[in-house]
């Protein structure tokens, strides 16, 4: 499965360093990315961390990165490649560089791996990621309130669980708010494609959707969302406010740079150990980002007050009464969903009219 595909751009330069690291040297931290850091979302929210968490050693650590890696047989090399140039930590940072993150740490096993977004680990394999779907459920309440048409379009990347509860949590609060809301959903199969996310922005606009949210990585739906007016986005990944107040009226915002800290202090400490990191709002992985004045007061204030609620513990965006879309029983009234059932969702919820991709 392909995730953040490749896009031809400028590469980051990857500087190689020694094969091994001697005690007084910088320690290296190396990056595998999917795109380029100019795609203004994903990569560029990962190397905006990157090169905070390089600062904030102040010369004790140096990193590498290399961009546009595919999810395919040359994410294994690229990781090797680095493996071999001396790093000593690397962050693996797309779903797709699962199996390759795997297949690598096991031969190089003093080298400390980290993937983001996947469920794999081993001794020296670490797994990270974030709660996106409490930023979608923020979003959803917006949504449902502004818009105009009740058509909401929503742009899919990869048919992934992460993905998919994204959109129910999106869909089921802007339900709640708007009993006559309709969501579309294209599917993309890419994570990255300027080209495709506009024209599926502007499909969702000329079918009637006053409201279209992405979970793609370029802002080329904001783009072409301010070209067709009367439209409102959400910055996806990064904040994405070179298009605020208007179509972004607010975004989800990925901070990676304590967890970056975090982890390499570790190493440096000796303190490493595999293990596996999903937080959200509370601990500021998830940000949201300012929700402009084209949103009415009222509106923005609830959806803070939710922020908020989330943050606390006091509200957890997946709790029952919900079915399945086919109908069945998910969660009874006031039941929350677990982390087990969330990290495996392949269904949508009751009132989306589509299946999943297989």
């Amino acid at each position: 499965m392909l995730r953040r595909t490749l896009l031809a751009s400028a590469a980051v330069a990857l500087t190689l360093g020694s094969a091994a690291v001697a005690q007084d040297d910088p320690l290296t931290a190396g990056f595998i990315y999917i795109g380029p850091p100019g795609d203004g979302g994903w990569t560029y929210e990962h190397d905006q961390a990157r090169q905070k968490m390089e600062a904030h050693f102040e010369g004790k650590v140096k990193t590498v990165a290399q961009e546009n890696v595919p999810e395919s047989a040359d994410a294994e090399g690229a990781i090797t490649r680095m493996a071999l140039s001396g790093a000593d930590i690397i962050f693996t940072t797309s779903f797709g560089y699962m199996d390759p993150t795997i297949a690598v740490a096991e031969k190089f096993p003093d080298v400390k791996f980290e993937h983001a977004t996947g469920y794999k680990r081993a001794d020296n394999v670490s797994t990270y990621s974030a709660r996106f779907y409490e930023g979608r459920a923020i979003q959803g309440h917006i949504a449902g309130k502004m818009t105009k048409t009740n058509k909401i379009g929503y742009i899919a990347s990869v048919p992934i669980p992460e993905v998919v509860r994204g959109i129910n949590s999106a869909y089921l609060h802007a339900k709640k708010v708007n009993p006559d809301v309709e969501f579309s959903i294209i599917w993309l199969y890419t994570w990255f494609d300027p080209a495709k996310e506009a024209d599926a922005a502007r499909a969702l606009i000329e079918n009637g959707a006053d409201v279209v949210l992405q979970h793609t990585d370029s802002t080329a739906p904001q783009a072409a969302a301010q070209e067709a007016g009367n439209v409102i986005t959400f910055g996806q990944a990064s904040d994405m406010a070179d298009y605020a107040p208007m179509p972004r009226v607010s975004s989800i915002i990925d901070n990676w740079a304590p967890y970056y800290i975090e982890r390499v202090q570790a190493v440096m400490d000796g303190t490493w150990e595999s293990k596996d990191t999903w937080d959200g709002i509370s601990t500021g992985m998830v940000g949201i980002g300012e929700i402009t004045d084209a949103v009415p007061e009222d509106v923005k204030a609830e959806a803070l007050a939710m922020k908020e609620a989330i943050a606390s513990g006091e509200y957890h965006p997946f709790t029952g009464p919900i079915n399945k879309a086919d109908g069945t029983a998910w969660l009874a009234e006031g039941e929350v969903a677990s982390d087990g059932d969330l990290a495996g969702m392949l269904f949508y919820v009751e009132g989306i009219n589509a299946e999943v991709p297989q």
